[in-house]
């Protein structure tokens, strides 16, 4: 019998350590009170930009063609970096929202 009569204070208890703990957490400060911190994910190498091709130190044809293909190469990093770091920021607030 101790042990039903334990149970039964138990199953008592958890309601009312619920209902104390309440109150608790509704009165906490919000998770989004401060600004945001998604920027912050993005790695810092990136502010520093993506620096464009050497120019040629020769002047042929292929010495420019060879360049512009470098620098379209430097373009689409720069353009990968852009879109992946709006990418990082919208899933990021899209966490926040759904936290709150």
């Amino acid at each position: 019998m101790p042990s039903s009569l334990h149970r039964a204070r138990m199953l008592r208890l958890i309601p009312c350590c619920a209902i104390l703990a309440l109150p608790a957490c509704a009165g906490g400060v919000p998770i989004l009170s401060a600004q945001s911190a998604c920027s912050s994910l993005l790695p810092a190498e990136w502010k520093e930009g993506v620096p464009g091709a050497d120019l040629p130190t020769g002047n042929t044809v292929g010495d420019w063609i060879a360049f512009g293909d470098a620098q379209t190469a430097q373009l689409d990093k720069s353009n990968d970096r852009y879109v992946s770091a709006i990418g990082i920021v919208e899933r990021c607030e899209a966490r926040d929202k759904q936290a709150v």
